[in-house]
């Protein structure tokens, strides 16, 4: 009887602490990038952190700790050492010399990760390209054995300079072609967006740290089945849902979560998949209670929520896991952050029916109370208020029909002509 079954990947992790990172960061954002692995299918078999007191241009590091952490990864049997802090092309080529092991660092893994996750077009053109953005500067050791051969006559190009250049600009040009294709599928999807504005129901976009249990939320809130996984990234392409509310349905958006240091060339993918965020009415914040880092979480999610356009204003925060917290009494210090927190356990089902009610509330509080006399010739505007607003009440005068709703932003302008001149002041 013989194994047949591939091994998976044996990882030896490295983080960096130096005057920018001290340690209870460093010590974090290995567990982190522990997780992201586990997230692609890694082992990890070892980790390491050390203290940089000054970079150096061919391993990052000194060449004693180069050693050191070869040392450590081969006496742990690891196929690849994982650097947390990004390497240059030439510092993983040299560090594969070293090691004769794989090398890479934290944004190549979530390349990786997220290239098996996305779904959508758009998502798997983006990782596309951050992909190839990435490996376009590293071809060159890709390709060593065939420099080193020499072909016709002296002073020629070698056979393998030839090959790196004809993959340079094959890749030169499917980037062209990408970034093309791009501009026409966010044509679509604007197309698509003012199509739902139109509609005019309110939204709320879920938001927060990845694997705080967003997915968890909205399948309990909604009753959805959006793919749940105690794992980093589970939720690439974001997914919208409906959630009853007293006056009217509301819109409920899964978005992917937030990640500390992530890759330049997925800034822009992973701001795209968080437009429907942008254009919310109310954002449920979610936190995990359980994770000692959660406020840093927290800052880094508003930091690209700020930069996106998002309305911080307008939101919900909610710390969900409380089930997984050793001590209740951690619930008071976490309360005192953000005073009007929701706790929630999607497990047990405790905080939920508050949260929904939460959700609902604010969002209904944002669309202002107004009376409309709409005259019959216009009573498709009552009918728009029946299935995209919230009629409160409706009377009638001889001329013209009472309308008492609330309505949302979207659908203001449609219904301002009408507006009672009692509430035209609102």
């Amino acid at each position: 009887m013989h194994e047949t079954a591939a091994r998976p990947e044996r990882a030896f992790l490295v983080g960096v602490r130096d005057q920018t990172v001290q340690a209870p960061e460093a010590d974090s954002l290995i567990r982190e990038l522990a997780s992201l692995a586990d997230t692609q299918g890694i082992e990890v078999v070892g980790s390491m952190v050390v203290p940089l007191r000054e970079r150096t241009a061919a391993l990052l590091l000194g060449s004693g700790k180069a050693d050191e952490i070869t040392q450590a990864a081969k006496a742990a049997d690891a196929d690849s050492i994982i650097f947390d802090t990004p390497l240059s092309p030439v510092q993983q080529r040299n560090w594969e010399k070293l090691s004769g092991l794989s090398v890479y660092d934290r944004s190549e893994l979530i390349i990786k990760i997220f290239a098996g996750r996305a779904h959508t077009r758009e998502a798997s053109l983006q990782v596309e390209l951050a992909r190839l953005q990435y490996a376009l500067p590293r071809l060159t050791h890709s390709y060593e054995d065939l420099h080193r051969q020499r072909g016709g006559r002296y002073g020629t190009k070698g056979s393998g300079e030839q090959k790196i250049e004809l993959d340079r600009r094959a890749i030169s040009e499917r980037i062209r072609d990408i970034k093309e294709e791009l501009k026409d599928v966010r044509k679509s999807r604007d197309t698509q967006r003012r199509r739902r504005e139109r509609l005019t129901l309110p939204r709320a976009a879920i938001v927060g740290y990845t694997n705080a249990g967003k997915s968890s939320l909205l399948n309990a809130l909604s009753r959805a089945q959006v793919l749940a996984e105690d794992k980093l990234f589970a939720t690439l392409d974001p997914t919208t849902r409906r959630l009853e509310g007293k006056h009217g349905p509301v819109l409920l958006t899964d978005t992917v979560g937030f990640v500390r240091n992530l890759p330049h060339g997925l800034v822009e993918a992973f701001k795209a998949t968080l437009e429907e965020a942008a254009g919310a009415d109310l954002l449920v914040h979610v936190l995990d209670a359980s994770d000692p880092e959660s406020d840093k979480h927290w800052k880094t999610t508003c930091e690209v929520l700020s930069s996106i356009g998002a309305d911080l204003s307008k939101s919900v925060v909610v710390y969900n896991k409380i089930d997984k917290l050793p001590d209740r009494n951690v619930m008071n210090f976490l309360a005192v952050r953000h005073e009007r927190a929701v706790f929630t356990s999607v497990p047990t089902g405790e905080g939920l029916d508050e949260l929904r009610s939460a959700i609902v509330d604010a969002i209904e509080g944002e669309r202002g109370e107004l009376t409309l006399r709409v005259p019959p010739e216009r009573y498709d505007l009552v009918s728009l208020l029946y299935s995209q607003g919230a009629v409160l009440s409706e009377d009638h005068d001889g001329q013209a029909s009472i309308i008492r709703c609330r309505v949302g932003e979207r659908l203001r302008p449609q219904v301002e002509a009408f507006i009672d001149d009692k509430d035209a002041a609102r």
